[in-house]
């Protein structure tokens, strides 16, 4: 089963929401759109769902004109961030409601409706609750019955809309697992609508990447770390520092700071604002080391890793990454010298007229900071 989406446009008013969206999915793959708020990557799920009509473009299901067939006829399994579950119904019954209300000569009989019901309770782990009402369960727990409910009616599309979105940290986790895992089972192909960029990077197969109601890049996490198409995507991915810097023969430089620029994106010479992800930002206490002379502000965290907060001597904040063995050569007060490992240019900021101004400016309030 392949899912064709070809150029779709959807506006609301004067707001563009979808400006030619296209992708496809493969059969019993798992897409995550992923994007921050107003990227259009839920308006895209309902049009899938046919919850909204697009104005132009198609949808293809095995060269099926999707958009033409019923939400009934689509064949789809939805799950929403608010559970949307009845709460008149036990659980088994929420489970068996899509089997339940088909026309009584698709209707499987009602032995086949228990045993789809178990199987299900047993495929998301909440065995021994088919009794209970959803008052009586957990977020994460409705969360499965979701996705249970879901799963009944043997769909050819999953969708799922934030399904993590009202749950705790640590429930999430445990959820992204068991989503993966009974995907991995059934095979269904899934479409998860996140803006969380750790969620979307454990779970998907291939990862759509949309900002203002385009796609800014589709691939795999691995393919989107290491080779990023724009300057949002790096930036969106990591969250970045931000440094005026000159640019030349691929590397951004400014007073001491040296980082070799991503090479999937290209890049003019001139001035510009490098951008640099603090799990790329390095720190060097040595007195002849290389870098731009920073004072370290505060060091937080606690597991794995430590956030470093630093401060040019221009007034500039930037922020390292370390883990914790690296940080405890470090405490607050200490001068070191800060660079990065890599780096791309923000093509909005390099094109403003005062940009060289910038670095000048800035070049010159640390030269003076130095020299006091």
């Amino acid at each position: 089963m392949t899912l064709t989406i070809d150029r779709i446009y959807k506006q609301f008013g004067r707001y563009p929401a979808l400006t030619g969206v296209s992708l496809e999915a493969k059969d019993g793959e798992f897409l995550t759109l992923l994007g921050p708020s107003g990227s259009g990557k839920t308006t895209l799920l309902r049009v899938l769902a046919g919850l909204e009509t697009p104005d132009h473009g198609c949808v293809f299901l095995d060269g099926v004109d999707f958009l033409a067939l019923s939400a009934r006829e689509r064949r789809i399994g939805l799950v929403f961030q608010q559970y949307a579950l009845f709460r008149h119904m036990t659980v088994a019954k929420n489970i068996a409601f899509g089997l339940d209300v088909r026309p009584r000569h698709q209707r499987p009989a009602h032995a086949t409706i228990k045993a789809r019901v178990d199987e299900l309770l047993s495929l998301t782990q909440i065995e021994g609750l088919g009794g209970r009402y959803p008052a009586q369960l957990s977020g994460g727990q409705r969360q499965r019955v979701a996705v249970a409910r879901a799963l009944a009616v043997e769909p050819r599309l999953l969708l799922l809309d934030e399904p993590f979105g009202a749950l705790d940290t640590k429930v999430r986790k445990e959820l992204r697992g068991e989503l993966r895992r009974i995907h991995d089972t059934t095979g269904v192909t899934t479409i998860l609508v996140t803006h969380d960029q750790d969620e979307a990077m454990a779970l998907a197969d291939r990862v759509v990447l949309m900002n203002q109601g385009r796609i800014e890049q589709i691939g795999t996490p691995a393919e989107l770390d290491a080779a990023p198409a724009s300057p949002f995507v790096f930036e969106f991915l990591g969250g970045c520092n931000r440094l005026p810097c000159e640019v030349g023969g691929g590397v951004a430089r400014f007073e001491g700071f040296a980082a070799p620029l991503v090479e999937s994106i290209p890049t003019k010479d001139g001035y510009g604002v490098a951008l640099f992800r603090p799990a790329d930002t390095r720190l060097d206490l040595g007195a002849n080391a290389a870098g731009l002379p920073v004072r370290i502000v505060d060091i937080r965290g606690r597991g794995a890793l430590r956030t470093i907060e630093c401060q040019t001597l221009g007034g500039l904040r930037l922020t390292a990454e370390l883990t914790e063995q690296a940080a405890a050569a470090f405490e607050a007060g200490q001068r070191a010298k800060l660079t990065a490992r890599r780096a791309v240019i923000d093509a909005q900021d390099a094109a403003r007229p005062d940009a060289s101004a910038t670095v000048e400016k800035l070049a010159s309030t640390t030269s003076n900071a130095v020299r006091r």
